[in-house]
């Protein structure tokens, strides 16, 4: 019996210490691991590149500044400025920066060499020129937010290293709607509303062939209109897109919507997929008032001692008051007109001619080829001219018309076969500018 005893006291000794042999064995061989894999993590850690961010100079460019002064006052070498412009000239000749327009250099935080040049042609675009030593030619992303394409030195010789291409702008799109009531103007309701004025502008441009915003608006009008915000870095930078509005004009709606059915046709369209846009804008600048009308008989004109027939609109303006042409065309005077004084003519087409008179100044020549609202001249009052204001006349066919009575056709219209993806897209918009 005690015998017995002592082969189990013996044999649970041996499982007892088996198991704690086991069991410390094991707790070693996880703590090895461990460290293992710590060192491991250790030299995955160690193998990141961090990459400061890029040193970016952003200046503003002033009137009169050329590109060479600029440069200069960037401290950038002579040498380095003119390979620049070199390589850039065929893509974009730096000779034309304006002032007001934006220049960006994007230097290297490890050896403090310029990376790239970034200049803002316009709202849309931005003329890059970039060292290929820090960027892979085939990536086309905005160079000024990809500080991570720095490549390893290479033994290419910098003057055949770089390259110059014009890239869209990127912006971020944030969406927003506004709605109002008339009481003084729409310039002064922007203001009260601390919105931008040029998306109020570009509203009433989106109805400038319906409505005459210098006369037609009344005390009490309702509009509402979505368009879009643009941000770069998370900061507003202007107003984008009008994707659609609507105006109430003395118990009348007018609605349009932005859309793009295709290169050649895009632009705003009312509910049915009309194009809202003419042949003609309803007047050639934004006037105060009309001072005189068409008429057919002679008119005494006192303060030249003279009759003369007035077969044209008179708009009244303020001096220096920018002039549109009314539509496409080409311009075919450019002069001093006797009486007419300065004197701009578009010819439009085989049928219609327009014509400019009394002008402070031109802004254009003979021969050019203009879009419809693209300014011409700016108000005056040489010639026979008792005041600043523009005297537009429509010649069609050779004959003197009363461009107020003429009836013009819209733009063209979106085909039938994409009229289900017109609906389709402005449905959510017409839903938001009616609830």
């Amino acid at each position: 019996m005690k015998t017995n005893k002592k082969t189990i006291i013996i044999l649970l000794l041996i499982v007892i210490i088996s198991v704690g042999f086991l069991y410390f064995t094991r707790l070693n061989a996880q703590d090895n691991n461990n460290e293992n894999n710590l060192d491991s993590n250790t030299d995955l850690v160690s193998e990141k590149i961090i990459v400061s961010p890029d040193i970016v100079r952003s200046v503003i460019i002033e009137d009169g500044q050329t590109y060479g002064e600029l440069m200069k006052s960037l401290e950038l070498s002579p040498e380095l400025a003119n390979l620049i412009y070199k390589k850039s000239f065929s893509t974009y000749d730096l000779a034309k920066i304006r002032s007001g327009k934006e220049m960006k250099l994007i230097f290297d935080p490890e050896d403090k060499q310029l990376k790239s040049l970034v200049y803002c042609i316009d709202s849309e675009s931005e003329l890059i020129v970039e060292n290929l030593k820090y960027y892979k030619p085939e990536e086309d992303e905005n160079i000024v937010s990809s500080s991570t394409k720095i490549m390893p030195e290479t033994d290419i010789d910098n003057n055949s290293n770089w390259k110059a291409r014009v890239g869209e702008i990127n912006y971020d799109i944030k969406v927003v709607e506004k709605e109002g009531k008339l009481e003084s103007s729409l310039y002064n309701w922007a203001l009260e509303n601390s919105v931008d004025e040029r998306a109020i502008i570009e509203m009433a441009n989106a109805f400038q062939w319906s409505l005459d915003f210098a006369m037609d608006p009344r005390i009490g009008d309702n509009f509402k209109f979505i368009y879009e915000e643009r941000y770069l870095n998370e900061d507003y930078v202007m107003p984008g897109k009008l994707l659609a509005a609507k105006y109430v004009n003395a118990g009348e709606n007018y609605e349009v919507y932005f859309f793009e059915e295709s290169e050649d046709n895009k632009g705003y369209f009312d509910v049915e997929g009309n194009s809202v846009q003419k042949m003609f804008l309803k007047a050639p600048v934004a006037f105060k008032y009309i001072s005189s009308g068409f008429t057919t008989g002679l008119r005494y004109i006192s303060a030249f001692d003279v009759s003369t027939g007035h077969r044209a609109i008179d708009y009244a303006a303020s001096y220096g008051t920018p002039i549109r042409s009314v539509g496409d065309g080409t311009i075919v005077m450019v002069k001093y007109n006797g009486s007419y004084g300065n004197m701009v003519s578009v010819r439009h087409n085989g049928t219609y001619t327009t014509n400019y008179a009394h002008m402070s100044k031109f802004a254009v020549k003979y021969g050019d080829r203009v879009k419809q609202g693209e300014v011409i001249g700016y108000v005056g009052s040489t010639g026979f001219s008792t005041g600043p204001h523009v005297h537009f006349e429509m010649v069609k066919n050779g004959i003197k018309i009363n461009p107020l009575l003429e009836v013009l056709p819209p733009g063209e219209a979106i085909k039938e076969e994409n009229k289900a993806r017109f609906f389709e897209n402005i449905e959510s918009l017409q839903e938001r500018l009616n609830k």
